[in-house]
């Protein structure tokens, strides 16, 4: 009987806002054929990254492809790795004769120690390898000190983690993002100067091993044979790798994310201007860190996908209306003690203003 080699694993992880999701969907847009599962780890009860997964062209029926998305919604995932992760993984491991490789986008404050270390577990060892943990890295922002584009973002979630308290929480977050990495991109560099990329990339050098590779992207536009076949075996050295928290995993199976909000708002069809100028009065009255959802627009036929981080909004019609599909407007809002039904009743008043 033929022994089936190691299944490759890239770790994807980066602060909310890096570009992590656009760099799978470049890299699930350039498979050329590889037979590639997901797991994306988000909070929100809608899985909207994996919807927005769900939509690249990775050569498969939207049957299959529902298939090869796992969302992880309950926390960040080096946490809640006894509880979802691994019976995620042991599916995949069942499949993995039809498989070619597996990608995992982490949530922004996922620090990637952990679950490398996962990698050890005999079950998962046995079948899979780390091929590569990619860390993104928001050029921009580092170069302005702040090493997230949305800090008071990032740093409100930070608070809400009682594991993550120290004196300088976002800059030890990044260093431990930086620390577990086999590939650093310096995404967005088309942003910023070509002196201060020099900078951003002096900085990011001191935090990485010597042998850890730095490239620049724009909009995560790197060539797939760059980004897989690294064949790093990450899980064999992680444990020499230091980080800031180490000690806070040391005998801890549980975070208490309670603190953080997630509610889900389903609404009627809804005027792009009005519901777009709505959410961003929602965002600034109640320190909503993130929206993500689909809007249905009067009188078009296909389907408004929306980001928000922060005060930001992306926006593009991702696909048509099903001929059986409600249209109707759902949408994500991530914060911190948000009040569902207030928050509603302020977005319908809204949008029947």
């Amino acid at each position: 009987m033929k022994t089936l080699a190691k299944l490759p694993v890239t770790i994807v992880t980066g602060f909310l806002g890096s570009g992590k999701t656009t760099l799978l969907r470049h890299m699930l847009d350039n498979a050329q054929g590889r037979r590639i599962a997901v797991i994306v780890n988000e909070f929100g009860e809608l899985g909207i990254d994996g919807e927005i997964l769900k939509q690249c062209s990775i050569g498969c029926t939207e049957e299959e492809a529902n298939g090869r998305v796992y969302e992880l919604a309950n926390g960040c995932l080096c946490c809640t790795v006894q509880e979802e992760f691994f019976p995620v993984m042991r599916e995949l491991v069942a499949r993995r004769a039809d498989l070619d490789h597996i990608l995992i986008e982490t949530s922004g404050l996922a620090l990637p120690k952990p679950l490398v270390q996962a990698f050890q577990w005999p079950e998962i060892r046995s079948a899979c390898t780390v091929d590569a943990v990619i860390t993104v890295v928001d050029s921009p922002a580092v170069a302005a000190g702040t090493f997230a584009a949305f800090p008071d973002q990032v740093d409100a979630q930070r608070k809400l983690d009682p594991n993550l308290d120290h004196e300088s929480p976002l800059h030890e977050l990044f260093a431990d993002q930086l620390a577990s990495a086999d590939l650093v991109i310096l995404n967005k560099a088309d942003l910023i100067s070509p002196e201060d990329l020099a900078r951003v990339r002096l900085e990011v050098a001191e935090e990485l091993p010597p042998a850890v590779k730095v490239i620049e992207a724009s909009s995560g536009r790197v060539p797939l044979d760059v980004l897989i076949g690294l064949g790093a075996g990450s899980e064999e050295h992680i444990d020499g790798r230091h980080s800031h928290h180490d000690h806070h995993h040391e005998g801890e199976d549980d975070h208490d994310h309670d603190a953080f909000d997630s509610i889900s708002i389903d609404l009627p069809q809804a005027d792009e201007a009005l519901l777009l100028d709505a959410l961003a009065q929602l965002v600034v009255q109640h320190g909503i860190l993130r929206v993500k959802g689909f809007a249905a627009i009067p009188n078009k036929p296909m389907r408004l996908l929306i980001q928000g981080v922060g005060t930001r909004f992306d926006k593009h019609f991702d696909r048509a209306w099903g001929f059986d599909e409600a249209r109707v407007t759902r949408l994500v809002l991530i914060g911190q003690d948000l009040d569902a039904a207030g928050l509603e009743a302020q977005l319908r008043a809204a949008l029947s203003a």
